[in-house]
């Protein structure tokens, strides 16, 4: 078969949503509307960050009123890209395209539609398109997912294009080597499995979970970019591809043995990015080319020369619309920290290119609720609001903004202080991150280690309430809270801060003795773990610190603590870094029979487990930059 000819066209964002929606009631489907911004019924995060997220439920067997086919674009939130926002392709607020089968189609039906709607509906070349499937597991006894690798491949061929199936090595191993001429369809491990735990040596007894397939987008026009890695493939971040799609396939279940065991009525979950779409729709890598940002970059174009800085702008006002809303205030906790923080990052930004009265903000948000409030009629029933909330938020933030840059502006030295930094926090409401991004663009540095230490002498009175409220167990967090509402969350949260003890001692012994910790978090969710390094942690690094922690469990030497008076506990060597806090007297928590031998021994608290094993194993989960010099890991233990 000749291959099809196939050319950019230009298309809205509102006519891709449109289409989609179309094409999948077309087969059936029932169009939902989409959620608030704000979880309902679910207190372990602060945002709708996917489609799915509202359809857990019925995804894991709840019956749903509207049937077994349904399709929408859900309004999604992920604060966790705050700090990427100002490239290409990052938002912080986005559409999620979504169709999901409750025990009714599989992948049969699930991946050509996909491909037709991709290539005859909304005319995307099938030769920039490049798919991944999942690998398998020998450990689990799950086979490689052969089938979906073969549907693709005849959607392939009736296009013209022989589809050559690629097996490039693991990301642990690092990928062996790049795209070989015709490959098309890529074989990958973890990357390609999706389950609410993660990876299939994550989940419990009784999880569903299943293999997915992403589809992802080239632009040939784009050279790979050697710090991204030695080679490209459609996984790489470099640019050159771009996800646009990804279809889950809820067909497993893993069993109380661990062993993984076929559902009698799998399900499929497809999200995928609007924007995204669109973007590649109108051949450009940049969302911020499409229609929806247009107006917008304009208006900011006349004032603001940054295109970095319109594109913060643009996101942050888009987003910040989006929250009030349904709903979200701008405060100094959890979600209202959240959007205060967008709010401020934005304001600086037009602050800075002499956009000092707030009413410039008007026009750009009126020109967002007009663009959708056809579509989310939420934004005009609530217009006079969010304009007020911004106005509100603006003067708020005017009024000590100035007195804060010259606060800023006298510092001389490469590196702003603890304390500067704090009295810029407490007496000038900049969040620490906003110090240091103004660092940043004076080639300057923040010390977060001592700012932390500055803000755990305004911590203690709620730590001794977390105290008193778990018994005594001592468990003290950055943010001076215990992050366990019951006993179950507190053994979770306890053995994740055994872990964070032993990955600190890791990160030494891999990076060398000059990391210090600069701040810690610690949830039942989660351990997030602050230290000074000015570079990206290499995956062979990422690697061996995780071996270290799990040889140190694997020992499963005895956690317990020894009382001594401070300056005898500093002569064993005990980490600690927050020296405001100790009295006379100081715990110290030590791994094996014997402070001057254990691998990990730190000032603490507590509470720790008993034996090291009890731990579990030990994964880190995200690494990324929170300051110039400072590195922040994820990690989670099962």
């Amino acid at each position: 078969m000749n291959k099809v000819s196939y050319r950019i066209s230009i298309m809205k964002l509102k006519e891709v949503r449109k289409k989609y929606i179309e094409f999948f009631l077309s087969k059936k489907h029932v169009e939902i509307p989409s959620s608030s911004l704000i979880p309902e019924g679910d207190s372990t995060t602060l945002f709708t960050g996917s489609g799915m997220q509202p359809l857990l439920p019925y995804l894991l067997g709840k019956t749903h009123d509207a049937g077994v086919r349904l399709v929408n674009s859900q309004k999604s939130f992920r604060a966790e890209d705050i700090e990427e926002v100002g490239d290409n392709r990052h938002t912080t607020f986005f559409e999620m395209l979504g169709n999901w089968s409750l025990g009714d189609y599989t992948k049969e039906e699930q991946i050509p539609w996909f491909f037709q709607f991709l290539t005859d509906e909304i005319g995307l070349d099938p030769d920039r398109l490049y798919v991944t499937v999942f690998s398998g597991s020998t450990e689990y006894g799950i086979p490689e997912d052969t089938e979906s690798g073969k549907i693709w491949q005849s959607l392939f061929k009736e296009k013209g294009i022989s589809a050559l199936e690629a097996r490039i090595g693991t990301e642990e191993a690092g990928y062996e080597r790049g795209i070989k001429e015709g490959e098309r369809i890529f074989y990958y491990g973890k990357k390609n499995w999706w389950s609410r735990s993660g990876s299939p040596e994550k989940m419990p007894a009784r999880e569903p979970g299943g293999p997915d397939s992403e589809v992802f987008f080239e632009f040939k026009e784009i050279s790979h970019d050697l710090k991204y890695g030695k080679i490209c493939h459609p996984n790489c971040d470099c640019g050159r591809f771009m996800e646009i799609g990804n279809s889950v396939f809820m067909e497993y279940i893993k069993t109380d043995t661990g062993k993984f065991e076929k559902l009698s009525k799998p399900n499929i979950d497809f999200g995928g990015g609007l924007e995204r779409i669109t973007a590649v729709v109108n051949g450009t890598p940049d969302v911020f080319q499409i229609d929806v940002f247009s107006e917008l970059m304009t208006k900011l174009e006349e004032n603001i020369s940054s295109l970095e800085a319109r594109r913060v702008v643009a996101d942050h006002l888009r987003s910040s619309v989006f929250l009030i809303a349904d709903g979200v205030y701008p405060g100094n906790k959890d979600r209202g920290y959240v959007l205060r923080r967008l709010m401020r990052r934005l304001l600086l930004r037009g602050y800075q290119s002499n956009l000092k009265d707030p009413t410039w903000l008007t026009s750009l948000v009126r020109s967002i609720i007009d663009y959708y409030q056809d579509i989310y009629p939420e934004l005009g029933v609530n217009q006079e609001k969010i304009q007020q909330v911004f106005l509100d938020e603006a003067r708020k933030f005017f009024n000590t903004l100035e007195l804060g840059l010259k606060e800023f502006n006298k510092i001389e030295e490469k590196i702003v202080t603890g304390a500067q930094a704090s009295v810029l926090a407490t007496s000038y409401g900049f969040p620490v991150e906003l110090t240091c991004e103004l660092a940043k663009e004076k080639g300057m540095e923040v010390d977060l280690v001592e700012y932390y230490k500055e803000t755990e002498k305004h911590k203690e009175i709620s730590r001794a309430g977390a105290q008193k409220k778990f018994g005594g167990h001592g468990l003290l967090l950055d943010t001076g809270e215990l992050k366990a509402k019951d006993e179950e969350e507190l053994i979770k949260v306890t053995r994740l801060h055994t872990a964070t003890h032993l990955m600190q001692s890791a990160l030494r012994e891999v990076l060398g003795p000059e990391v210090k910790q600069a701040g810690s978090d610690i949830t039942a969710k989660r351990t997030r773990f602050d230290f000074n390094l000015d570079r990206r942690l290499t995956d062979e690094e990422i690697s061996q610190v995780e071996a270290v922690v799990n040889r140190e469990i694997e020992k499963n030497e005895a956690m317990q603590y020894v009382e001594l008076p401070k300056e005898e506990a500093e002569k064993t060597g005990a980490l600690y870094f927050f020296k405001n806090k100790y009295g006379n007297t100081v715990k110290v928590y030590y791994s094996g029979s014997s402070v001057k031998d254990a691998f990990t021994k730190e000032f603490c608290g507590g509470p720790h487990v008993t034996k090291m094993q009890e731990v579990g194993r030990f994964k880190i989960l995200k690494q990324e930059s929170v300051g110039s010099g400072v590195r922040r890991i994820r990690a989670d233990v099962e």
